[in-house]
């Protein structure tokens, strides 16, 4: 490949730093299409050959028109998502310019909630109980037959964003009636007391390769909705936790993703605290978030980001792909909202933290370590120490993009 690679990367959060810079490190020239609000943050723009700005990336027909406006000077040879909202549009991105890559169908049930569902309910995957918003008679008969209380979910808000619980039909309809024209693009499913894990991979050719199993502390829905503590910790690879997850990832990939799919998965999955089975929550084709890959380096030694890079580079050269070396450590993480602007960690100097977060009004660390044990005592000492020290509270959010 003597030419170099252009690449155009999208954007509505600041995030991939790290993936930018591999790419850069590679030769590549890297272009990024980004959101006007994010002008000036933590971008890596030493190694950024072209950066355009528009208000919002929310509507798919004016991204394709930036696009191909910046096409104008640059013949594009790869388009990469750094975000789950992007996902869809890069998509139809790779469709309009006609590029071999994920197409938009493609990458629905790796980003839509209920295409997701849909899909794993017609392999036989388990999830909880749930139904579109399309057929009020519909939606009825779903409510009269499944005990609430339910959650109301954007088919396509990342994470726990936007979600709301509903104990009883009336709330059901007072939403629904908030949201008019956009109750469509929504789904209701039954809340289910679960504790959550996730599940990192990273995939070749449908394959996983590599794959890490985590659990949270209070899970994410919880800690948005209710305030709290962000907590995150790896899980030994042959405990009876960790097997299970990675026996289901593999079948929600295989139902779900292009058998020939290459690149960077964030799976989420409940293990119901009153039957203990285990269930597909949802997935998306992107790092998880909230600094898990941090995590995930400490731990393995493999940083998800450069390596879903490298991937897309070893994809387009028609090479294959080879993982770093690995560590089999564990970490954990533990991140909130702070009350001060600047918090304090000084205190929070056991010999295993090798991390801390610096932004105005969080507090965050990673704790890493040989044995699992002693990172799950750190977790819940700093876990309890953050809610009396620092924690805050803020109103969630009703979406990570601007409109």
């Amino acid at each position: 490949m003597a030419d170099a690679i252009n690449v155009l990367c999208l954007s509505s959060a600041v995030k991939g730093q790290r993936l930018l810079r591999a790419l850069k490190a590679r030769g590549c020239r890297v272009f990024l299409l980004t959101e006007e609000r994010w002008r000036g943050e933590d971008w890596p723009y030493d190694v950024l050959d072209g950066i355009h700005y528009m208000h919002s990336l929310a509507n798919r027909q004016h991204v394709i028109n930036a696009a191909s406006y910046m096409a104008r000077g640059v013949r594009f040879d790869l388009i990469i998502p750094l975000d789950e909202y992007e996902v869809q549009t890069a998509g139809a991105l790779r469709e309009h310019f006609v590029m071999p890559g994920l197409t938009s169908c493609q990458a629905q049930p790796l980003n839509d909630k209920l295409a997701m569902r849909v899909r794993a309910r017609a392999a036989g995957l388990p999830t909880p109980d749930f139904t579109p918003i399309f057929n009020y008679d519909a939606l009825r008969e779903w409510m009269d037959r499944v005990p609430p209380p339910w959650l109301l979910k954007p088919r396509q808000e990342a994470g726990a964003m936007g979600i709301k619980r509903c104990d009883d039909a009336e709330q059901v309809w007072r939403w629904l009636d908030r949201l008019g024209d956009n109750q469509s693009r929504y789904l209701l499913e039954q809340f289910l007391p679960s504790q959550v894990f996730h599940v990192d991979a990273l995939v070749w050719e449908g394959q996983v390769i590599f794959a890490v199993a985590s659990a949270y502390g209070a899970p994410p829905l919880a800690v948005m909705h209710e305030g709290g503590v962000f907590v995150s910790r790896t899980l030994p690879a042959q405990s009876e936790e960790a097997r299970a997850l990675f026996a289901l990832n593999a079948q929600v990939i295989a139902a779900l993703a292009p058998p020939d799919f290459c690149g960077a998965l964030h799976a989420e999955y409940l293990r119901g605290l009153a039957d203990g089975a285990w269930r597909f929550l949802e997935i998306g084709a992107r790092v998880g978030g909230a600094h898990i890959a941090d995590a995930i380096e400490f731990a393995a030694g493999v940083n998800l980001w450069e390596a879903w890079a490298h991937i897309e580079l070893a994809r387009y050269a028609g090479q294959t792909y080879a993982l770093p070396p690995l560590r089999e450590d564990y970490a954990g993480i533990v991140i909130c909202l702070a009350r001060q602007a600047q918090p304090d960690l000084s205190a929070y100097d056991a010999p295993e933290v090798v991390w801390r977060l610096h932004k105005p009004f969080h507090a965050g660390l990673i704790v890493v370590s040989p044995d699992a044990a002693r990172v799950q005592a750190l977790l819940d000492d700093y876990a309890a120490r953050f809610a009396r020290d620092f924690l805050a509270r803020a109103e969630p959010l009703e979406t990570g993009r601007a409109v």
